[in-house]
């Protein structure tokens, strides 16, 4: 149920209100304007959240850059957390994980044509960007967690919040995982209930709708999360297992594995796992846990699988076994809509991007054939393409 990974730590609620007095300083300072937020020519989306762990970032940006990146040109400006470089860099197809960190690596291998670039200065980053001669053509600019980064106003604001760790049941950090207070949805343009259940059912719509008390300004959506194929990591040549008949072993370093474990393990013969902190170097003492358990599984037919993030990292390592390496595949999530909500979103996305983009190229699709009865084109799908 909704809610059901909270976990609460009430003796640390003093330190939670002393928190609470510095964040809400901090967010009265930029409501007065002392503190400035900054807009900018080009669009900007930002996506982010108020809590402390994954709440499934890195597929929506994806999803947005699936949804624009084919006719337009698309920038990511991620922090680049834990990155070994500083300021602002530009990725290129030499960019390791440690020049960008984990996810705009990910990203970078996976859209090779979008332009991705880190920098912990939002403002400075957009600059860049836009002013800089190999990305000045941009058209849009996803800020990827960015949320709290208030000295960027975006044109549009996606706040994600996790169905297993609804906001408006925690509280501030260190009792809770709250980064912000939940008042902080209001500066939400969007607002994404994300790892939803495939089954819930029309009354949990509802019951979550008026529990998340959003403004009539804001959008309410409902994401799941839909697992691809899993391919080889190292070994190409190795054939896609069939996980049902499968021993599996899953290395995670991602903030809430809960989720993707509890959808997995239904789809297995048998499910190990070995559970890392979220944005996880791996170093040779985990390599040599991540073999023994491996060879643990005593059968021919066992295999590893590891989220893209995790891959990310593991790509650059050494020490692994080669019959380990053989067997480890990767297992891609995207997003998927729940409630038919993905064209009315994509529609949101797509109006405000060629409004506000210099060069304007998105437009909505017309329907030129448009019945004469009303009823039969109420029921018409309405399609968004792009236009040159």
């Amino acid at each position: 149920m909704e809610g059901d990974f909270i976990k609460i730590n009430k003796w640390l609620r003093p330190l939670s209100f002393l928190y609470g007095i510095g964040v809400s300083i901090r967010n009265q300072l930029f409501e007065l304007n002392i503190l400035k937020s900054r807009s900018f020519t080009t669009p900007v989306i930002a996506v982010g959240n108020i809590t402390v762990g994954g709440t499934g970032k890195t597929p929506h940006v994806e999803y947005l850059i699936r949804l624009l990146s084919k006719e337009i040109k698309v920038a990511v400006l991620s922090r680049g957390y834990k990155r070994k470089t500083h300021g602002y860099v530009l990725a290129d197809e030499e960019s390791t994980m440690r020049d960008i960190g984990d996810e705009p690596y990910q990203m970078k291998r996976k859209f090779p044509q979008i332009t991705v670039a880190v920098d912990a200065n939002r403002c400075r980053g957009i600059d860049h960007i836009i002013h800089d001669d190999d990305t000045s053509d941009t058209d849009v600019i996803l800020l990827d967690d960015a949320y709290q980064h208030r000295y960027v106003k975006p044109g549009i604001n996606i706040l994600l919040v996790d169905y297993h760790r609804l906001i408006i049941y925690d509280e501030l950090l260190p009792s809770g995982r709250l980064r912000e207070p939940v008042e902080s949805k209001k500066r939400a343009d969007i607002v994404i209930i994300t790892k939803c259940p495939e089954d819930l059912n029309p009354i949990d719509y509802r019951v979550l709708t008026k529990a998340m008390r959003l403004y009539a300004y804001q959008s309410l959506y409902f994401t799941s999360l839909k697992y691809g194929t899993p391919y080889p990591l190292f070994d190409s040549s190795q054939e896609v297992p069939d996980l049902r008949y499968t021993d599996v072993l899953m290395i995670t370093g991602i903030a809430s594995p809960e989720q993707m474990i509890a959808d997995v393990e239904p789809t297995t013969k048998s499910l190990t796992t070995m559970i890392f902190p979220d944005h996880h170097a791996f170093g040779s003492r985990d390599i040599e846990k991540i073999n023994a358990a491996f060879n643990d599984i005593a059968n021919d037919n066992n295999v590893i699988i590891t989220t893209e993030k995790d891959a990310a990292r593991l790509r650059e390592t050494e020490g692994l076994e080669e019959n380990v390496k053989k067997r480890m595949f990767v297992l891609p999530v995207e997003v998927k809509f729940m409630l038919d909500g993905e064209e009315q979103f994509n529609e949101k996305i797509i109006s405000y991007v060629r409004k506000n983009s210099r060069n304007s190229i998105l437009v909505k699709g017309k329907d030129d054939h448009k019945s004469k009865n009303g009823n039969n084109s109420r029921n018409r799908t309405r399609t968004i393409s792009f236009r040159d």
